[in-house]
C-alpha cells in the first residue's frame, strides 16, 4: 500500500512502513496493546509536565477504534474527537511520530504544533482529531460528499462521544447524511459520560442508537469491549455503506478508565463502577477468548512484551528529536 510521503521521514524507523490491516485476534491484541502503552506512556509524560495542554486519554475504549479502523482499506478515511490517540494509532499512524507530536517534536505527525487534541495523519486517512465537541461531524459529511460525488467507492468513519448526541451539528449531519445516502458510519463511542456528566442527567432516552430513526437511518447498539463485535459490524456496514446502502450510526458501550482529562480524577463515579469495567477492560477479554482458543499464557506475556518494548523504543526516538525551531510558527499558518 503506497501512501503519500510524510515530511521529517528521515526522523522515523516507522514512518515508511504502512500495517497491512491484519484482522486476526493476535493482531488486534498487538493494535490494542500498541494503544495502550502509549497513552500509559501519555499519563506519565503529563504527570512529569513534558505534554502542553490538554490531555484526554481513553484507556478501556480501545476496541472501538480498533475494531472499525480494521474494517478500512485504502483510500477510506476517518475523523474522531480530542480524544483521538487510539483512533489515529489504529489507521496506522507512526507510533513514533504521534509521540514526537504529543511532545512537540519537530517530526511529529503536524511538526509539533497540534499536540494532543489535534493528531493528524492524511496519508493513512486519520483527517484529524478535533478539539469542539461534535466540530467534526460535518467533516466526515463532506468527505464521504466528496467520495459519493467522485465516485471513489471510499467510506469515512466518525468517531464521537455520547456528549455529541446533544448538539446541533450531530443532528444536521446525519440528517443530510441519510437525505443524500452517504458513505458515511457514524460511531458513537457511548462511555456514559459527557464530560463529567453521567448520560442521565444530559439525554431523555438511554439508547442512542434509536435517534437513527429519526433519520429513516440504520442503528444499532453493540458491545464496544469486544473488539471482534466491534470488527463484524464496522465490515458489514462499511460494505453496506460502499454498495450505496447509505449511512449508519452506531451506539458502541464502552468505558474510559480515566478521568474526562488529565486534571479529573473522576470522583464523580458511583462506588464499584470502575471495578465492574475494568473487569470488562477489552484486553482482558480478548486475551480470554484468545486463551480459550488455544493461546497459551507464555505466548500473550511475550506478545506485550514485545510491543511494550517497541512502544518504548517508539517514545525514545521521538524524546531524542529537537524541538521546531522558532520560525517554525510561522509556516503553515493561512491569513485572509
Amino acid at each position: 500500500m503506497a501512501r503519500a510521503e510524510r515530511k521529517g521521514e528521515d526522523m522515523s524507523e516507522t514512518t515508511t512502513q504502512v500495517r497491512e490491516r491484519a484482522t486476526g485476534d493476535a493482531d488486534l491484541l498487538r493494535a490494542m496493546l500498541e494503544i495502550r502503552f502509549f497513552e500509559d506512556h501519555c499519563h506519565e509524560l503529563f504527570a512529569a509536565g513534558l505534554l502542553r495542554g490538554a490531555t484526554h486519554l481513553g484507556q478501556g475504549q480501545e476496541a472501538v477504534s480498533v475494531g472499525f479502523c480494521r474494517a478500512l482499506g485504502e483510500g477510506d478515511t476517518m475523523t474522531c474527537t480530542y480524544r483521538g490517540h487510539a483512533a489515529t494509532l489504529a489507521m496506522g499512524a507512526p507510533i513514533d511520530r504521534a509521540f514526537g507530536e504529543m511532545l512537540g517534536r519537530q517530526g511529529g505527525l503536524c511538526d509539533g504544533k497540534g499536540g494532543s487534541m489535534h493528531l493528524t495523519d492524511v496519508s493513512v486517512g486519520a483527517l484529524g482529531a478535533f478539539g469542539v465537541v461534535g466540530a467534526h461531524l460535518p467533516i466526515s459529511v463532506g468527505a464521504a460528499f466528496a467520495a459519493k460525488y467522485r465516485r471513489s467507492g471510499a467510506v469515512n468513519v466518525c468517531f464521537f462521544g455520547d456528549g455529541a448526541t446533544n448538539i446541533g451539528a450531530f443532528h444536521e449531519s446525519l440528517n443530510f447524511a441519510s437525505i443524500m445516502k452517504l458513505p458515511l458510519i457514524f460511531v458513537c463511542e457511548n462511555n456514559l459520560y459527557g464530560e463529567y456528566s453521567p448520560l442521565a442527567k444530559t439525554t431523555p432516552i438511554e439508547r442512542l442508537a434509536d435517534r437513527a430513526a429519526s433519520y429513516g437511518m440504520h442503528g444499532e447498539r453493540i458491545d464496544g469491549n469486544e473488539v471482534q463485535e466491534v470488527l463484524e459490524t464496522a465490515r458489514r456496514l462499511v460494505s453496506r455503506a460502499r454498495e450505496g446502502g447509505g449511512p449508519a450510526l452506531v451506539e458502541a458501550m464502552t468505558y474510559r478508565q480515566k478521568g474526562h482529562a488529565r486534571s479529573d480524577p473522576g470522583a464523580y463515579r458511583p462506588p464499584g463502577e470502575l471495578e465492574e469495567w475494568l473487569e470488562r477492560d477489552p484486553l482482558t477479554l480478548l486475551e480470554a477468548r484468545m486463551l480459550s482458543s488455544g493461546s497459551t499464557r507464555e505466548e500473550l506475556e511475550s506478545l506485550r512484551t514485545q510491543v511494550k518494548e517497541e512502544v518504548d523504543a517508539a517514545l525514545a526516538r521521538a524524546q531524542s528529536w529537537p524541538e521546531p525551531p522558532a520560525g517554525a510558527r510561522f509556516e503553515d499558518v493561512l491569513a485572509a
